[in-house]
């Protein structure tokens, strides 16, 4: 009544109790995407933090501006209009615009003409705009109009009163983020006699122009140089042979 089958069933049994997958982690933007689509907003990070320096570089407005052309001076307690608020933030409307983020929304629409149109949400470090893409722009970017697609919009600013400032598309493009490259140099099973050549060939190189940035690894500490080097390909395989080619290379981050 109580025969289990002996210890070979038992060890299936037990055998069976502990098997499991080993599933790889998620990646940041993957984790980032989910927390995004359940709670509505990132958590822990958010997808533009690591290029914020490329996208302030190549716009000129952001979604804070907007915010400001619609809010009053609270501090000093004036009741500032739509047009102050424009002469002070130096915006109007018309103005040509460039302002990027990720793709959070794309509705799509037919107009009068049968024309296909769409308005987009584009979401920036600061917060959410809509974006007006007309049937030209459309037909020339539709491919990328996709959500958690990082874009870059020309166009320009629609202000009204009574509305949220919104931006009319001449054109958007994927922004195509610039990686950064580091030279880094592992010492940590170089010899003394190849540290003193190492240190004499960084003297040498560092330079004014064409500067890149170093890094220093000795072991598992890793030091960023406060001066760059000059380097080009004919440098870096001058080191290669210095040092060996498993020490001496050039890393994208």
């Amino acid at each position: 009544m109580f025969d289990m089958g002996g210890n070979s069933q038992l060890e299936e049994i037990k055998e069976m109790k502990y098997q499991y997958i080993v599933l790889p982690e998620y990646t940041k933007k993957e984790m980032l995407s989910m927390e995004k689509e359940m709670l509505g907003l990132y958590i822990s990070g958010h997808p533009l933090e690591n290029i914020r320096n490329q996208i302030e570089a190549k716009t000129n407005i952001n979604t804070m501006m907007l915010r400001e052309l619609m809010q009053t001076d609270i501090e000093n307690e004036e009741n500032l209009d739509l047009e102050q608020n424009q002469t002070r933030l130096g915006l109007k409307d018309g103005q040509s615009v460039t302002y990027a983020g990720i793709i959070s929304s794309v509705k799509k629409k037919y107009t009068k003409n049968n024309k296909l149109m769409a308005f987009i949400t584009v979401e920036d470090l600061y917060g959410q705009a809509e974006i007006i893409v007309f049937d030209n722009c459309y037909q020339a970017c539709s491919n990328i109009l996709v959500n958690d697609n990082i874009v870059i919009i020309d166009g320009k600013l629609s202000i009204r009163e009574d509305e949220e400032p919104k931006i009319v598309a001449r054109t958007i493009n994927e922004f195509v983020e610039v990686k950064k490259k580091i030279f880094r140099l592992n010492i940590t099973n170089l010899n003394e006699i190849e540290k003193e050549k190492l240190k004499g060939a960084i003297y040498f190189f560092t330079g004014e122009k064409n500067n890149m940035q170093m890094q220093i690894q000795n072991g598992e500490k890793i030091d960023t140089s406060k001066t760059g080097i000059y380097m080009t390909p004919e440098i870096l395989k001058q080191f290669q042979e210095l040092v060996g080619n498993e020490n001496a290379s050039i890393i994208e981050q």
